[in-house]
């Protein structure tokens, strides 16, 4: 079995990652019910003995003693962190684990970067070495973390650098929170597009998820809830918008519904890696499958129950219905339709009693009715778990290597210009050290060849495949003869 290691980044990175690691002892608590240390809970938990006090040796087998999760928590403001150190979830994790400072990055992604990088790099690397020690097979590193803010989007970035420098052989999956339009961080344009070159030159996968999305999901959730309808459509405490039964016994803040979908989209992502299954998805074969161009490995994410109702019987058509709403444009985590634009891969992770045959029956159901690239018709990736979510008989994320993400990516693009070219803030971002006017214009022309690359994808819909092999003849032409 293998293991991953999850380094939460900046406040909302830390939020996301207390509720991941709430949700996930819970989940196995309600699978693992005679408290042995097994292989799936070795997946993100060790087993600590800590019987002579502090951080003692690992045990491999037998009792739960005391478990220790895989994690790094980053943060240059220490209240989050100092939150989560007093509250239910204090014995999960120990001060060796914990990197924070006191003054934070004030919103500004070169402090993060530049001066927080260089002056924790050390640190951050000797306690990156010790996690990965505890591994017997380190498989992947999943980063949490926003791209509106300083510490998120710069010290972030620069974590993610420093994984493929010291473990180029380890998948960096990353999880990236982007702001809405209405943002009240005013420098947050400048934060997300220098974070983006970073995404695109280090990251394996990236996990896009707009905070708008979120926002819309919930509401829905709550509308439904409080127009009567609850009992036909919101299954009440269920994994996903609730923290009834959890380790949280305070009250519930307002974004710990948004950030439940978050943690339930990584528990789903992981279940593979974690429970036992008639086709299980390993994580490498995610990156391979999914991702065919180095550059675009944006994966666009739905998750499936959100606002319905999961019976324990469950008939034949609600679960296509479950396979139909992952598709559907509410279902999704970005502002985003993927059914109007052009798929390269789609992955289909399911959860729970269901068949092979469920599994292609509802593929060919809706091929129709999509648009793959002309040279991967066939780009279906399937995982079956038998463990379904606490409180669901089934579940399905599904992950999408579509264009649709290309019109996320141009109105952050047209926000930050909107700054840019009244030169507004700059002055804030370098008077730091080591960053130069320079890194915001490679920061536009690194966003702006992505656009230009999923342009091309969706300049290719309804072609032939011949038709779309003489387009790149042309296109390679064209750039070697620059």
């Amino acid at each position: 079995m293998t293991q991953s290691v999850v380094v939460q980044v900046g406040q909302c990175g830390n939020q996301v990652g207390c509720r991941f690691w709430d949700l996930a002892l819970r989940e196995h608590a309600d699978v693992n019910k005679e408290g042995i240390y097994d292989e799936a809970l070795s997946s993100f938990f060790r087993n600590v003995d800590t019987r002579s006090g502090g951080d003692g040796p690992d045990i491999y087998k037998g009792k739960i003693c005391a478990l220790k999760a895989r994690a790094l928590l980053i943060d240059m403001e220490e209240g989050v962190v100092n939150e989560i150190l007093q509250g239910p979830l204090r014995d999960v994790f120990d001060s060796k684990q914990l990197i924070t400072d006191v003054s934070g990055s004030g919103n500004n992604w070169a402090v993060g970067h530049k001066l927080y990088g260089s002056q924790y790099q050390e640190n951050i690397v000797e306690k990156l070495r010790k996690a990965a020690e505890h591994c017997d097979c380190l498989q992947c590193f999943f980063i949490i973390h926003s791209m509106g803010g300083g510490t998120g989007s710069g010290l972030g970035t620069f974590v993610l650098k420093l994984l493929e420098d010291e473990f180029p052989e380890v998948y960096r999956f990353v999880t990236s929170v982007y702001p809405s339009g209405e943002d009240d961080v005013i420098t947050s344009p400048y934060n997300s597009v220098l974070a983006m070159k970073e995404l695109n030159e280090h990251a394996d996968c990236v996990l896009p998820i707009e905070n708008e999305s979120l926002f819309d999901i919930v509401n829905k959730i709550h509308q439904m809830a409080n127009s009567g309808k609850l009992g036909s459509t919101v299954k009440r405490n269920s994994l996903l918008t609730s923290s009834a039964g959890s380790a949280k016994t305070a009250q519930e803040k307002p974004f710990d519904a948004m950030n439940n979908i978050l943690a339930n989209l990584l528990l789903n992502l992981t279940s593979s890696a974690r429970f036992e299954g008639s086709l299980n998805m390993d994580l490498n074969e995610i990156s391979m499958n999914l991702v065919p161009f180095p550059r675009l490995h944006y994966l666009v994410s739905s998750l499936t129950p959100l606002y319905t109702l999961a019976d324990v019987n469950v008939p034949s058509r609600r679960l296509d219905q479950m396979f139909s709403d992952a598709f559907s444009r509410d279902h999704q985590l970005i502002q985003a339709d993927p059914k109007h634009s052009v798929y390269l891969a789609c992955a289909l992770l399911v959860r729970g009693n269901v068949q092979v045959s469920d599994l292609r029956r509802n593929i060919e159901r809706l091929k129709p009715s999509l648009h793959f690239v002309s040279w991967n018709q066939e780009g279906w990736k399937t995982g079956l778990c038998s463990v379904p979510p606490v409180g669901h008989s089934h579940s399905l994320l599904a992950l999408a290597n579509n264009t649709c993400v290309k019109p996320t990516f141009i109105e952050l693009k047209d926000r930050f210009m909107k700054l840019y070219k009244k030169k507004a803030h700059l002055h804030h971002y370098l008077h730091v050290d080591g960053m130069e006017q320079s890194c915001f214009s490679e920061a536009i022309s690194s966003l702006s060849d992505l656009i230009e690359e999923y342009n091309e994808l969706d300049a290719t819909k309804g072609q032939s495949i011949y038709e779309f092999a003489c387009m790149s003849v042309w296109a390679t032409t064209s750039y070697s003869g620059v």
